[in-house]
Parts: structure tokens; sequence; C-alpha cells
């Protein structure tokens, strides 16, 4: 039966019309409306990723040995020009679509829309793809399945972890500081926003230009979707981790908004008063994302709040131009010093969110396979590490190695542009291969992680008693059952209470907090007062908090009766 299922979704999937989404280069063919080609036979998959990033040549070293081993390719597309909910938009109404899809903040029209294919009889009622599989415990698939109507729509890329999480890198969200900065006051620990801003402050007047330029001293990013970091953190601040919805009473599993509470006041208060003294840039609430990290990377910059992900353009610039004491270290800050923060992030089931396979997908099967060899201990190899002999090296213990010149030449940008590949949003995993040997990923491997710091880095953490950058900001615990609870917002659509609310928020934090900053502080009550009477005019945030304590307590029985049925802990 579940085979005859598989067939039927495959042929319904071929009679769909696919034009237009599917793209293959110059060489590439389809046979009588099958599965397109290249001319040696490799199969070429069309994907698109409602986030921004970069193309990746047909040429790539990895990206065509990826291919030759695996017997297919992605070509993959990014976000331009438009939001997702935009771009999804504009998919759905054409009822064409690339075969993988990664929707983004659009995932809930796709599956209204019936655009994903349903995966779980592939994955989990077959042997067909063990590596896919692999990639969750039983009871995270319940829960995939359990949030979404009892279907695989999607599946998770960044969720899944084998054995030690190796990242020495720390990637979320923080108040970042320049090591100059830091070095300059003798190594201080920084525990609360007033500290922070006091030694940005004292090294701005101290030290009012770099190369001939006047320094800046905080940045809060605000274009478009990723103005996160500037209206989250009063969540951080008030010691709760990044459920990004909400705040979340771990007794009563109420959900709150953090806009309203005393330590948003304190905080845009704290802001406001920078902003007249002139640490912040004037020009942060009008800077579009390439201004910002070009801010970023002329070196300038004393120090931010965002995730560190968002800038990793901006620090590879500053590395290239071997400008480390220009580079930042996270600090996970508070208000109230007794306050315990919770900014790091452990690993989570994203259980509304994914890529997933498309009904214009042609082989559904095939680009399963394809996807199943990505995960696979040869795929992530080759994916992650390169080609043996040519990338890196085995020592006779079995250990990853790179050579002194193979980690020069993977330094270069111009090479790492031009021989990686664009599988970044297909599932992976992180930590440690199955050989138990070796980190997924170089950089994480500690002996390659140690080999390629630099020495004022070495220093830095040694002032600190540290050994990685993520040894610097306190990690959540406990981790929750509902966490995160953001990845709920995905479900809701324009015609739900709560998703109407959600787009008001969105609305009213953008128009108002950079008014509320920039408008004086001897003006802050009076703007405090009226966003906050715009905030409860405008936004039906009880409807809004109420949908996220039903998710939450659901996510709290649902994980409580998916374990007890499984008999796992």
């Amino acid at each position: 039966m579940k085979k005859l299922l598989k067939s039927v979704l495959v042929s319904a999937a071929m009679l769909t019309v696919f034009a237009g989404c599917s793209s293959g280069g110059g060489s590439a063919s389809s046979e009588n409306g099958g599965q397109q080609k290249e001319e040696d036979g490799i199969k070429v998959y069309s994907g698109f990723f409602a986030v921004p990033g970069e193309e990746v040549p047909d040429s790539s070293r990895l990206y065509q040995a990826l291919a030759k081993e695996s017997g297919a390719k992605v070509k993959v597309t990014w976000l331009t020009g438009q939001t997702a909910k935009e771009r999804i938009g504009v998919m759905i109404s054409g009822g064409d679509y690339p075969d993988l899809v990664d929707a983004s903040d659009g995932r809930s029209a796709m599956i209204d829309a019936g655009a994903y294919i349903p995966l779980e009889d592939y994955i989990l009622e077959t042997d067909d793809y063990p590596n896919l599989r692999a990639l969750y415990s039983d009871v995270d698939w319940e829960k995939i399945k359990s949030a979404n109507d009892g279907h695989v729509y999607t599946i998770p890329q960044f969720s899944s972890t084998k054995g030690e999480d190796m990242d020495p890198n720390y990637g979320g969200e923080a108040f970042w500081i320049q090591k100059r900065v830091l070095e300059w006051a003798d190594w201080p620990v920084l525990t609360t926003v007033e500290e922070y801003f006091d030694l940005i402050g004292a090294y701005l007047e101290a030290n009012p230009e770099t190369d001939g330029q006047k320094n800046i001293g905080f940045e809060t990013l605000s274009d478009d979707w990723r103005y996160f970091a500037l209206e989250n953190p009063p969540q951080f601040l008030a010691g709760y981790p990044n459920d990004g919805a909400a705040i979340v009473d771990p007794d009563t599993l109420e959900a709150k908004v953090y806009d309203l509470i005393p330590e948003a006041e304190e905080y845009f208060q704290i802001l406001s008063e920078q902003y007249d003294k002139g640490v912040i840039d004037p020009e942060t609430f009008t800077l579009k994302y390439d201004q910002y990290i070009a801010k970023l990377s002329s070196g300038r910059v004393l120090g931010m709040i965002d995730q560190g992900w968002n800038f990793n353009t901006a620090r590879d610039s500053l590395i290239a131009q071997e400008k480390y004491d220009l580079t930042y270290v996270p600090w996970g800050l508070v208000l109230d010093s007794g306050v315990t923060p919770q900014y790091r992030e452990v690993n989570t089931l994203n259980t509304n969110g994914g890529v997933g396979i498309t009904t214009s997908a042609k082989d559904v099967e095939g680009i399963l396979s394809f996807l199943d060899y990505l995960v696979s201990e040869e795929g992530t190899i080759l994916h992650n590490w390169g080609e043996l002999g040519v990338d890196y090296e085995i020592d006779d213990s079995g250990k990853f190695y790179r050579t002194e010149e193979q980690r020069a030449t993977w330094k270069d940008q111009d090479y790492y542009k031009a021989n990686r590949t664009p599988y970044s949003y297909l599932p992976n995993f992180k930590g440690m291969l199955p050989d138990g040997i070796n980190a997924v990923n170089p950089s994480q491997q500690p002996e390659e992680y140690l080999a390629t710091l630099e020495d004022y880095d070495k220093e830095v953490l040694a002032a600190y008693g540290h050994e990685k950058w993520t040894d610097f900001v306190a990690a959540q615990d406990p981790l929750t059952p509902w966490f995160p609870i953001y990845t709920e917002r995905s479900n809701w659509t324009a015609k739900d209470e709560a998703g109407i609310a959600s787009q008001n928020m969105q609305e009213v934090k953008m128009q108002w907090l950079p008014k509320v900053i920039s408008g004086g502080a001897e003006n802050f009550a009076e703007n405090w007062k009226a966003y906050t009477s715009d905030y409860e005019k405008r936004i039906n945030y009880k409807a809004y908090e109420e949908a996220l304590t039903t998710e939450v307590k659901r996510r709290v029985e649902n994980d409580k009766e998916i374990r007890e049925r499984l008999g796992a802990e």
C-alpha cells in the first residue's frame, strides 16, 4: 500500500506542468518529459531557498564532485528583491515550482496550496533512505508529523546534531564588541548593558578615528526582516532564551509578549540616551543590509547587537584584511547583574521549517536519493571536508587534517567562492561523523581550529581563560519542549487573528522603535507612552498570546504523549 501511494504521488507530480522553474544549464536536456539530465547523465534538479544567498558557479570543483559521486545536482536560486512571502505568493499564483523549496515565511502558504508532497511514507515507511531517516529520532519524526497534520512536508536542515556539538564559533544573538576595545580596557568582563555602553563610550572618546575615518559606537540593524535584533533584546535581558515570539512562564506555560515588559522600556531608554550621546550611528535606522555590512567591514564599528551568522561577510572581510583586532567578541548581557542570561541556543528541532519537494518535481525518489547521499558519511565528508589529497589528509589514527598549504588555500575567499557548493540549505547534520573520530566540519575539528587560530585570537581567549568563542555566552538551561515557540508563527495566515496581530506587531515596532530611540532622551517617556498606546490600539496581542499559549501547552502534552507511546525517555 505504501509503495502504491508513492507511485500515485509521483505520477501526480509528473502530470504537473513545470515550465520556467527548473534550470539545468546549457548542456542539460530532458527526454520524453522526464527528469532533466546533462550530457554525462547527471540528473539536474532545481531548488529555491527563500533567503538571500550567493550563486555558486557551475564550474565549482566540489559542486561537480558531488554531482559525479551522487549522479545528481541541484541548481539553486536565492531570494532577491522580494520578501519570502511575496516570492512564494508569485509561485503559488503560477502553480509552478522548483523541485525543492525552502519557503521560509511562506511555508504555511505552500502547505495550504498543496504545493509540497508529503514525505513520511517515503522516509519513514521504507528502508530506501536510511541516512535521511537517521537524521532524527523516532520521537523527533513524530513531533514533526504531529505539528503538520500527520505529515512530513519539509525536512528540517539545521536541527540534527550527532554526538557533541563541536562548533567553537558563536553564531547566535549577542552584544558584540571589537577585540581592540577589550584589549584597550585590559580585558574586562562585561555583564550589563550599562557596562557595555560605558566601555564603548570611553573608547570612542579616547579613539575617535580608525584609519582617518570617524569611529561608530554602536549599530542596531532595522532593515526589513533583519530588524529582529532591534526588537527582541528584551527577552534576553529578562533572562529568557530566544523563543523569539514571546517569553514563556515555565510554571504556568503562559506566553507573553516581551514588548511591554519593564526590561523593554529600560533597554530602549538606554538606547535613546546613547543615541543622544552620539554613540549610536545616526544612520543606523536607514541602513540597508549591504550598507551595514560595509560599515562593519570598514572596522569602524565598535559594537552592535546581532546574530553572528548575520554579519559573517563582514567578519570574513576583516580577517582577509588581517585586521583581527577589529573583529568581535560576543557577550550575553543583562540589565540586572542578578539575572542569569540564556542567549546561546541548544540545538533544537524545528518542526515548522525546512526544505520540501514540490508537486512540480518529476523524480521524487531521485531527489530523495540525492539528499540521502548528501547526508551519508561519504557525502557529508565530500561536502564539508572536500576531496582527499586535495583538501585534506588522513593520519594513521584516522584523524582528518589539513596541511598548511591546504589551510591557506581555503582561507582565500576567491578560492572558497569558486570551489564551494550551494547546498547550505539542504539537509545536513552537525557534530561528529559516524566514525566517532572526526568533526563534520574542518573548522570544528579541534586540531584544525587551533591550527588556524590567529595568535591575536589566542591572546584574547587566554585573557578570559576560554578555549573557544562559544564559552563567552551562557547556554539556555533547561531546554523546554516548546522551544522555540516562534516557529508556530509560520503556521498562521493573514486570516487568523494571531496572524493579523503578528503582522501588525511587526509594522508597529518597525514604525515606532526607531522613533523612540532617536526622539531624544528628554522625550523618551512621552514617546514610549505614544508607542505603547499605539501598540495596544492596533495589535490584538491578547489573541497573539493566547494562540502561542495554546501551542506551548500542546507541545508539552505532545512531547509527553509521544515519549510514553514510544517508550522513550
